[in-house]
């Protein structure tokens, strides 16, 4: 027996207007003039309604003689899953590869046009193809570096076919030269000073790019320890008077959680922890995401453990907001710098959160 036809009166009728793909999986619908059955999001042209018949499953569309839609592919992965799963094997394709796969060869390695690639893997990771090539070559550089190779040695390990391309970008990438990256950071001077804040005591520390570390806790011995444990060849040094307006603003930040940050940040880390760490910065205050939102929103819904690893690897506490990840149920997990820090810093945004013992 056929479903019956779609009224404007009908709930499920705006989804299909809309072309709602937050709707995909939860009915279908198919199209008496075309004889074919789409997900709510397809990008077909708009049907009438008196032409519409709207299904719970697709086994139902198909029943009732309508077969699968070429454009929407109802039968397949939603839209968003599809284009996350593209995106990662992507990635996983320009980190296996000796040098930098070409645009058009990734983008026809997915099925799409070059320029259409492009502007997906831009909005799923947050950088162009090249730019998260040259992180990554960037990364594996640092590993050689580390184990001792020159950096010449390093820069041509990684796949960098010139210095020029892998010097023109190192400072930042490294938080440092890489000859000073490769001696371990000896030579370079962080200035540091430790204040009190209203959520205990906080460390804040800056080399001559920016703010290195906003580090969080009660003993202030403590957090001296840990930055020197996160710097251990570098000179550290007592801020002088200049330096308590630095302190001042990661203090109005803590106090305030939702303002952006007006420091420039000395961010250091692996290409992917950068990425996720961009993705931290994009959370709009007052709200939340998961592990897996993240992993998603970074075109590697496969990682949320690694995730959550470069979450915990975050040394600019509020700046990079780490705070603002919970649990898939709504529940805080674990904070650096202490669940209860979190959960004063996410009612100051005034986020919802689930009180004590409530998230199972």
């Amino acid at each position: 027996m056929n479903a019956p036809h779609a009224t404007k009166d009908d709930p499920r009728w705006p989804s299909i207007v809309a072309r709602d793909k937050a709707a995909d999986g939860r009915f279908w619908y198919s199209v008496d003039t075309t004889g074919v059955y789409c997900r709510p999001s397809c990008p077909s042209r708009a049907a009438r309604p008196e032409h519409v018949r709207i299904h719970d499953t697709p086994e139902a569309a198909r029943a009732a003689g309508a077969r699968a839609c070429r454009r929407c592919d109802p039968d397949g992965p939603a839209t968003d899953t599809r284009h996350a799963a593209l995106i990662e094997h992507a990635c996983r394709t320009i980190m296996a590869a000796e040098t930098p796969p070409r645009l058009a060869a990734l983008a026809a390695d997915a099925g799409l046009s070059p320029a259409y690639f492009h502007r997906l893997f831009r909005l799923i990771t947050g950088v162009t193809p090249r730019a998260f090539a040259d992180a990554h070559r960037a990364e594996r550089a640092a590993g050689e570096l580390a184990s001792g190779a020159s950096v010449t040695e390093a820069i041509f390990a990684a796949g960098f076919a010139t210095s020029g391309r892998f010097y023109a970008g190192a400072a930042g990438r490294l938080g440092m030269a890489p000859a000073r990256y490769r001696a371990g950071g000896t030579g370079e001077t962080l200035r540091f000073a430790v204040g009190d804040c209203s959520l205990g005591t906080v460390l804040v520390a800056a080399s001559e790019r920016g703010i290195a570390a906003i580090l969080l806790g009660d003993d202030p011995e403590a957090l001296v320890r840990d930055l020197q444990d996160r710097f251990p060849r570098a000179e550290l040094i007592g801020g002088d008077a200049g330096f308590d307006g630095h302190v001042a603003a990661v203090i109005g930040l803590i106090d305030t959680p939702g303002e952006a940050s007006p420091l420039p940040l000395d961010i250091r880390g692996t290409a992917f922890q950068q990425r996720v760490w961009q993705a931290l910065r994009a959370i709009p205050p007052g709200t939340t995401a998961s592990y897996t939102d993240i992993a998603r929103a970074i075109g590697a819904p496969s990682s949320t453990r690694a995730v959550a690893a470069a979450c915990a690897a975050n040394r600019h506490a509020v700046a990079i907001p780490c705070h603002r990840v919970v649990r898939s149920d709504g529940g805080l997990s674990g904070y650096r710098w202490g669940v209860e820090r979190k959960r004063a810093l996410l009612a100051r945004e005034g986020a919802a959160i689930i009180p004590p013992g409530d998230s199972g």
